[in-house]
């Protein structure tokens, strides 16, 4: 049994009916997951070459294939091995095909797929085509004519026998097949984004109708599942160890694990000089008070600080305080280790997006940020890892939040970096500069709850610029920095839109931080959206 098999057996993952999502490398895979996900139906995604064996172990109700950025006929072109085809067909599992899925099912059937004429990308009209007598289960509930977003620049030019068309546009005759007998369909367009307003009702027809996947995937039962099976994983005399940082996944993994094993769960929380204001005393206040998490803190803000000195550029940053982390946890680690004799498990807040991101037929991301977590700890370490988020989304971490009776604020906290405020003071470093950052941080952070916009941004902090300017304060002239407002609004930060405040909270504001914050004369408002630009600064 590999690994990962022995991993889903020991958190009860094999008994549970799932909708296997093949990923063939496209942009919108994660999108279906989500997709799937928000009907309360559990999915979990598999690269396109996924063993027949790995999908066998699993209760699968239906099975979705993902679009990809391939051609079918290519050389060197992924495809669905022989065995998953063979396992579908002896248990007769549903299959969808979405886009380089569709041309994947009609490459192994016999259709005919080559480059258009015409590329379509965008908006295009799909027009229903109900064969005589012939059930248009994926259409039930549509119009005729509905809106749907294409990204393709192959597509179908003849159907594979035992299927029939059931859409198209202008631009192609078949965007929609299927095959009721082998209960396969494909669709050349892609019902997953948002810009598809039809797509859940889609989606829907095939993961609960066709499917018949039960709509059973809730917070409190993944809670109680999890409990259960760490109090077997780590036996009733176990030790884990994790770091929590105060943000929403930390918490709520923090609060899961006290849940199963009490005090046998040691928290901490290391302090590396650049977090938010008062920041180290609320996650205490939070944890250990509030949560009753067995939680200690390391004050190393000075050697933090010590360490970036001189330090501008942002990736050195990172790999500083990184390497900082490393050590100070280590050093916890071990008189937790002296104190209780062992500590054999690490937990770790992975969420399902970053496993995506590492079992993706593209394979991880060539350029990645040097992250500040403990998945870099020392191999001598020999800690077993514990995942509790693994499988969710952050919307979805929320809800178990929510489910565990965490407080709104904490849930619905925005993403902090690793390297905290040091990425988003622009040069060098220092005691006095993070000071004023954290005051005008925090100054944007309450105007934006007293004015009930908070949980409309996805992200919202303060950039303390590398630049000074001439102001006027009183009867003098000043000289001091500059900072920069960033709110973003978004849902999986692949891309990101400003967000368009009111112009009254946007002077309030301005007028706080400049009034309040020694050291700020000038406060902008980052107007760039992802792509061209990243959501941070540095």
């Amino acid at each position: 049994m590999s690994e990962y098999l022995k991993q889903s057996a020991q958190l009860g993952n094999l008994d549970r009916p799932q909708i296997a999502i093949l990923d063939f490398g496209s942009q919108y895979s994660h999108l279906i997951a989500r997709r799937v996900r928000e009907m309360k139906v559990y999915c979990e995604l598999y690269s396109c070459l996924v063993e027949a064996q790995e999908l066998a172990a699993h209760k699968i109700t239906g099975i979705i294939l993902s679009g990809g950025p391939n051609s079918v006929y290519e050389e060197g072109a992924p495809h669905v091995s022989q065995g998953v085809w063979d396992l579908i067909n002896e248990r007769s599992i549903p299959v969808l095909g979405i886009c380089y899925g569709m041309q994947e099912l009609a490459y192994v059937y016999g259709g005919k797929v080559a480059p258009g004429q015409e590329r379509e990308y965008g908006k295009a009209t799909v027009k229903s085509h109900a064969k005589d007598g012939e059930d248009m289960l994926l259409f039930e509930g549509l119009p005729e004519e509905f809106i749907m977003w294409m990204s393709h620049g192959d597509k179908l030019h003849a159907v594979p026998e035992g299927f029939t068309k059931c859409g198209s546009t202008e631009n192609a005759e078949f965007v929609a097949i299927q095959n009721l007998k082998t209960r396969m369909w494909g669709l050349q367009f892609h019902p997953e984004v948002t810009h598809s307003p039809m797509g859940p009702t889609i989606l829907s027809n095939f993961v609960v109708k066709v499917c018949q996947s039960p709509t059973d995937w809730v917070m409190t039962d993944y809670a109680e599942e999890f409990i259960q099976s760490v109090r077997l994983q780590v036996g009733p005399e176990g030790h884990v160890i994790g770091a929590v940082s105060g943000g929403v996944d930390s918490t709520v993994a923090a609060v899961l694990m006290n849940r199963a094993i009490g005090s046998r769960f040691h928290a901490i929380l290391v302090d590396n000089g650049c977090l938010r204001k008062d920041e180290a005393v609320k996650v205490l206040k939070r944890l250990r008070e509030d949560c009753g998490i067995n939680l200690r803190c390391n004050d190393a803000s000075g050697r933090f600080l010590e360490k970036l000195k001189g330090v501008t550029e942002p990736e050195k940053k990172r790999k500083i305080i990184g390497g900082m982390f490393i050590d100070i946890f280590q050093e916890e680690a071990n008189k937790i280790i002296e104190e209780e004799g062992k500590c054999d498990f690490l937990l770790q807040g992975t969420l399902y997006p970053d496993v995506i991101e590492s079992i993706s037929y593209k394979g991880p991301s060539a350029t990645i940020k040097t992250h500040h977590n403990v998945g870099g700890l020392p191999a001598s370490m020999k800690l077993k890892l514990i995942e509790p988020l693994r499988e969710l989304f952050k919307d979805e971490v929320r809800e178990l939040g929510m489910a565990l009776g965490i407080d709104e604020p904490s849930v619905w906290r925005h993403p902090f970096p690793g390297p905290g405020l040091a990425i988003r003071v622009l040069g060098e470093v220092t005691e006095e500069r993070v000071s004023i950052l954290q005051e005008a941080d925090d100054i944007l952070i309450q105007e934006l709850w007293s004015a009930g916009v908070y949980r409309d941004i996805a992200q919202a902090f303060v950039v303390l610029l590398p630049v000074k300017s001439v102001g006027v304060m009183g009867d003098g002239r000043t000289y001091e920095n500059v900072a920069s407002v960033r709110c973003v609004t978004t849902t999986d930060f692949m891309t990101a839109e400003f967000y368009r405040m009111p112009y009254d909270l946007m002077e309030r504001i301005s007028n706080r931080i400049i009034n309040e914050v020694r050291g700020i004369n000038r406060v902008a408002y980052d107007i760039s959206s992802k792509p061209p630009a990243t959501v941070e600064w540095e």
